[in-house]
């Protein structure tokens, strides 16, 4: 069976197990790019992310005396998530190696879903070292990504896509070791050609945009990304063979610019999207693709994100975009001077999130205290508004951020 018609086949055997995610048209991204923006919201599907769809099609085509064997396989999370409850659905045992620092709340949900856990490797590509050692001795490997019917589960997204969306043009895809994006761009490609598909990476983990580029895999060594959920060092044998033919088009993008995106999913949409899953409006918007193509879809591929890596987004975001800075001030330590410069802030129409008020510090001088205020703002606009105006009333201030 050739792979679109293993991707059409999948179809059929996972509809009763995966949500259809929603297909949504974004008036907001549209009117910022000149587009028409379309956002594919797999962060909606069980688990958070789209490789429920891969795990499952692949575990259902396990022979009876493969799956009474168990299956193993490693992730940082998403992958472990799929697998775990793909497993628990066929009544299968799981094994999911994970990396030693894999967040908390992510070994908790892949636990939830039946999954029994290692922690095993500095990294996703060490903990797979490991999986592939207890495969040997008899469990099934469900890789992540670099496996024919994983990647027939994953392009049923792009059926979805094209039926959807039936006059798309173009559709952005994150690529991590690249299951996902075979999988759309095979099944899109075999349907309606001249529909591009552009591929996004991390600017911390480019081993397909560097492999593509070069025309041969090259590994890299993966720094520390938000986009966690695409941050592989070496892309599949079997992804690589399909997306240099099948790729129109790769971008890297840095964590700014995801920070950026993931704020504006949220605040715009109402979308909660992980690094990965933002990371193709974080292309979109950094107006460096060769595309001049107008109606695009954009692959929101997940949403699990740790709250206390989204509350650093969020203020990330924010400084980003000049909605937040910090700033201190000098100020003559006497009754209601503190009073009087937060009533400034007030006859500006800032939000005051933050505020430290210390006398005690060696290099504040006699007399004084140090202030220093985290404001919430309207933009860059604003803060240069606040700043004539702190100047103004004789109040000397540092810019911190």
């Amino acid at each position: 069976m050739k792979l679109w018609e293993e991707i059409e086949s999948a179809r059929n055997m996972i509809r009763r197990v995966i949500f259809r995610t929603p297909m949504i048209y974004s008036d907001t991204f549209s009117k910022l790019t000149g587009k028409e923006v379309f956002l594919k919201l797999e962060n909606l599907q069980k688990t958070g992310s789209f490789k429920i769809r891969g795990a499952y099609y692949k575990l259902s085509q396990l022979s009876s005396s493969i799956r009474s064997r168990g299956a193993v396989t490693a992730s940082a999370g998403n992958h472990a998530q799929g697998v775990a409850l793909a497993s628990s659905l066929l009544g299968i045992h799981s094994t999911i190696v994970m990396p030693v620092g894999v967040s908390l709340a992510k070994q908790m949900a892949t636990q939830a879903y039946g999954g029994k856990i290692l922690l095993v490797g500095e990294n996703t590509d060490e903990a797979l070292h490991h999986a592939k050692k207890i495969a040997a001795e008899g469990q099934c490997l469900i890789h992540p990504f670099d496996d024919e019917q994983v990647i027939a589960g994953q392009g049923t997204i792009g059926l979805e896509i094209l039926e959807e969306v039936p006059g798309v043009e173009a559709i952005l895809v994150p690529i991590g070791g690249g299951g996902l994006a075979s999988g759309v761009a095979t099944i899109v490609k075999k349907k309606k050609p001249d529909v591009k598909i552009i591929g996004v990476q991390s600017t911390h983990a480019p081993s397909a945009f560097y492999s593509l580029k070069r025309n041969r895999i090259v590994e890299i060594k993966v720094k520390p990304t938000l986009a966690d959920g695409i941050a592989v060092g070496r892309m599949g044998e079997v992804t690589f063979t399909i997306l240099r033919e099948k790729v129109d088009e790769m971008i890297t993008v840095n964590e700014d610019e995801m920070a950026s995106a993931i704020l504006l999913l949220m605040e715009r949409k109402q979308v909660v999207a992980e690094g990965a899953g933002a990371a193709p409006l974080a292309a979109l918007l950094s107006r460096r693709l060769k595309t001049h193509w107008k109606k695009i879809v954009l692959v929101i591929s997940g949403g699990n994100i740790d709250v206390h890596l989204l509350d650093r987004i969020i203020e990330k975001g924010l400084a980003q975009t000049g909605r937040l800075f910090r700033l201190m001030i000098l100020l003559r330590d006497e009754p209601g001077a503190l009073s009087k410069l937060t009533s400034l802030v007030a006859q500006h129409r800032a939000n005051i999130l933050h505020i430290v008020h210390e006398r005690a510090a060696k290099d504040i001088p006699i007399g004084f205290s140090k202030v220093i205020l985290v404001l919430e703002t309207r933009g860059s606009d604003h803060i240069r508004e606040i700043k004539k105006g702190f100047k103004e009333k004789g109040y000397p201030l540092q810019m911190l951020s």
